[in-house]
């Protein structure tokens, strides 16, 4: 089923919450429009963006009449909506347990590791330990994981545990959590970003005078 019309997506390029939402946008071939808010200039406190989402976080996602919140939820909407059944989301108890582990996964320790560690570099400034130890620590489990595996809920196809996990841990080297030693995690990487529909995650803020594309 395809949306009557192209879904908008509100982000911004160098945010891999917006990322994993626009991967799963153009995995699944839907018509979107990207729209940038510029989180460092304050964009997203502004009243029009608050009144899409009163928090003021990206990524939201505007379908019709309907305006989504949260990158997770929105990767559950878009599968459930237009494409029920697919290999994208397990239907059976441990498939979906295993889903939700690694969804808290991505806001509970990726967020605050490789993603902490990632911004600060990308924005001038020192990874704190912290966030590296914290990178680490979910690298090591994640190597773990992937023994005997192509995906991170197994099987011979990919799922929305990859998509919420793939884009802060691709660029980690950049926050200095190199995946050297973690082979694993490197394969699954060039795994995922081989599959039909990938768009790559900007790594670098636009430069002032640069006009960003929608």
């Amino acid at each position: 089923m395809a949306p009557s019309a192209p879904l908008t997506l509100y982000r911004m390029p160098i945010s891999g919450h917006s990322h994993r939402v626009e991967l799963m946008l153009s995995m699944l071939g839907l018509p979107y429009q990207l729209v940038h808010v510029d989180v460092l200039a304050g964009e997203h406190r502004q009243a029009a963006h608050l009144a899409r989402n009163p928090l003021g976080q990206i990524p939201v996602l505007v379908d019709g009449d309907l305006v989504l919140s949260d990158s997770n939820g929105i990767l559950v909407y878009l599968v459930q909506r237009y494409a029920p059944g697919s290999h994208w989301m397990p239907q059976d108890p441990v498939g979906q347990a295993g889903l939700q582990r690694w969804f808290s996964l991505a806001a509970g320790m990726l967020a605050p590791g490789a993603s902490s560690a990632r911004f600060a570099a990308i924005t001038g400034r020192e990874p704190s330990e912290a966030a590296l130890a914290i990178g680490r620590r979910l690298f090591d489990f994640m190597e773990q994981a992937l023994e005997g595996r192509d995906w991170l809920l197994g099987g011979t196809r990919p799922t929305l545990a990859d998509i919420a996990m793939v884009s802060y841990t691709s660029q980690a080297p950049i926050g200095g959590l190199s995946l050297d030693g973690y082979p694993r995690i490197a394969a699954w990487v060039a795994r995922t970003e081989a599959l039909p529909g990938y768009v790559p995650l900007a790594d670098r803020l636009p430069a002032p005078d640069a006009v960003v594309p929608a």
